[in-house]
């Protein structure tokens, strides 16, 4: 099979020191992403400005509520903001301390699945949680490093996962009865010169082929379903986060990037918002039913 090899454009200045977990909704207007450890929200409008507000010490991820507004995945919990923008105080996990919250997403079930990660990256110190809509929650794969990147196949039957230390993206089967089971690996990516491979976010299009951004190469990797490399995005920073198919036709890519620990200088992109044009449209954002 013949790879696609795309350029993605800079379309915003460095804005974000890490930026991660982009999200396209039609229910918010266009696209918000975060700035995870400044504890911002971020949104797109169409004259190309970029808006932000401070909703805590940390916010990890952001994703449509059913009945408006949306909800966040902070430092050790999750939070609801209403459709007017009032953020409640976050229900907590856990205490401050080693681990905070890191991406996640919506399920077919209407909850929201968000995982963690220890601020030193302590192998097995991660959980992937399930959050109901009345906010009851429960771990569902525990001994996770760096909980990354998940999102359904178009028919609600399979859920791609990344553990970034790992360096592979894993597929698990899912049902309403069961929930996520049965994790196996779905590709391990590979790139040239023998590079650590560091899969981040990922998207899933309505083709159900896999978008997988990965951090530390500066590029995005899309996989058919069937686990075939067949496009490869180079973004001009290093450090990709993450990725989300939006635009009124969801045909445009949006790819977020991070500066964090670099040196002031050492890649002057990093922290911006890219985007690319692609073939395939992805699917509208599942919301959290809470």
């Amino acid at each position: 099979m013949a790879v696609q090899r795309l350029s993605a454009e800079r379309i915003t200045d460095s804005v974000t020191y890490h930026g991660e977990g982009p999200c396209w909704s039609d229910r918010w207007g266009g696209l918000r992403w975060v700035d995870m450890l400044a504890g911002d929200v971020l949104s797109f409008g169409e004259d190309g400005e970029v808006l932000r507000r401070h909703v805590g010490d940390v916010v990890a991820c952001v994703r449509p509520r059913a009945t408006g507004g949306a909800v966040l995945a902070v430092e050790t919990g999750v939070a609801l903001e209403d459709p007017d923008g009032t953020v409640h105080p976050p229900e907590l996990f856990w205490q401050p301390g080693t681990v905070r919250m890191n991406e996640g997403g919506a399920g077919p079930d209407g909850c929201f699945y968000t995982g963690s990660m220890a601020y030193d990256q302590a192998e097995g110190a991660a959980t992937l949680y399930r959050v109901h809509p009345d906010l009851r929650w429960e771990p569902v794969l525990e001994g996770v490093t760096v909980s990354n990147g998940i999102a359904w196949s178009p028919d609600g039957t399979r859920a791609y996962y990344n553990d970034t230390p790992t360096g592979k993206v894993d597929v698990l089967d899912w049902s309403r009865d069961r929930g996520l089971h049965r994790r196996r690996t779905f590709v391990v990516p590979q790139l040239e010169e023998g590079q650590d491979v560091h899969p981040d976010g990922l998207t899933v299009d309505s083709a159900g082929a896999v978008w997988v951004a990965l951090h530390g190469a500066g590029q995005v990797h899309r996989y058919t379903a069937e686990g075939e490399l067949d496009a490869v995005v180079e973004v001009g920073a290093r450090q990709t986060t993450a990725c989300c198919l939006g635009g009124p036709d969801l045909r445009t890519l949006y790819i977020t990037t991070s500066r964090e620990n670099l040196e002031a200088g050492e890649d002057p992109a990093a922290g911006s918002l890219f985007s690319v044009r692609v073939d395939v449209p992805g699917l509208p954002v599942l919301p959290f039913a809470g």
